[in-house]
C-alpha cells in the first residue's frame, strides 16, 4: 500500500516538472485574453500623446521624454 503511494507521488511530481511546474488552472482562460496586468500594460503604451513642439501624436512607448515633456522626435527635443 505504501509503496503504490510513494509511486504516486513520484509520477505527480514528475507530471508536475514536465509542465514546467505550473499546474494546469481549473476553469482558466482558454480564450487567449490578457491579464488584467497586461492589458492595463498594453493600454499604456500604446495610449498616443501628444508632440510638446509639433503636435504630432505618438504612442507613448514611441515618445522621447526630455524634462517630463514628451516628444515625437529627436529634432523636436532639440537633439
Amino acid at each position: 500500500m505504501i509503496l503504490k503511494l510513494i509511486i504516486f507521488a513520484i509520477i505527480a511530481l514528475l507530471v508536475y516538472k514536465v509542465l514546467g511546474g505550473k499546474l494546469p488552472s481549473l476553469g482558466g482562460r482558454k480564450d487567449g485574453k490578457l491579464s488584467d496586468r497586461d492589458e492595463k500594460k498594453k493600454i499604456e503604451e500604446d495610449t498616443l500623446m501628444e508632440c510638446e513642439e509639433c503636435g504630432t501624436f505618438v504612442t507613448y512607448k514611441e515618445s522621447i521624454v526630455v524634462k517630463s515633456k514628451l516628444y515625437c522626435s529627436k529634432e523636436c527635443a532639440g537633439f
